[in-house]
């Protein structure tokens, strides 16, 4: 219990990226297990690992980093409007970016996809975290 008086009162920033922590333990090992032992494709396999990440993100940002007062109904359509918007936006580019990695730089030290996934997570990370201060969770 101490310790959760204290991580409330340290920076949302932070909070948040506890709660990615939580996330991405999810969201990663469920889409490198879809792509690599289930066969499902980078598109479909980051889509549903990131959606299993984002339902628990909702509710531990909502009530822990964000410690925010709207309404579910309200704030669930934003927070999926944002989740979609920066999935899209940020696995995009991640997949860009690593073909770039990949033919231009000459960097073969993970597979294009798995660098991908990488560096879309990163861009996630930072785009989703001010969609939901912004947009989702702000302070009415």
């Amino acid at each position: 219990m101490v310790l959760l008086a204290y991580l409330k009162q340290i920076n949302p920033f932070f909070r948040f990226l506890l709660v990615g922590v939580v996330n991405t333990l999810i969201g990663l090992s469920s889409i490198f297990f879809m792509m690599h032992l289930l066969g499902i494709n980078y598109w479909g396999a980051t889509f549903i690992g990131n959606t299993l990440g984002a339902t628990v993100s909702y509710f531990l940002n909502r009530t822990f980093t964000f410690q925010s007062k709207v309404t579910i109904s309200s704030s669930s359509v934003q927070f999926a409007i944002v989740i979609v918007s920066c999935y899209m936006f940020s696995y995009y580019a991640g997949d860009i970016i690593a073909g770039y990695v990949h033919q231009v730089v000459g960097l073969i030290i993970l597979d294009n996809r798995d660098l991908a996934v990488f560096i879309g997570t990163g861009i996630y990370t930072i785009t989703n975290y001010f969609g939901q201060k912004l947009i989702v969770f702000r302070k009415l």
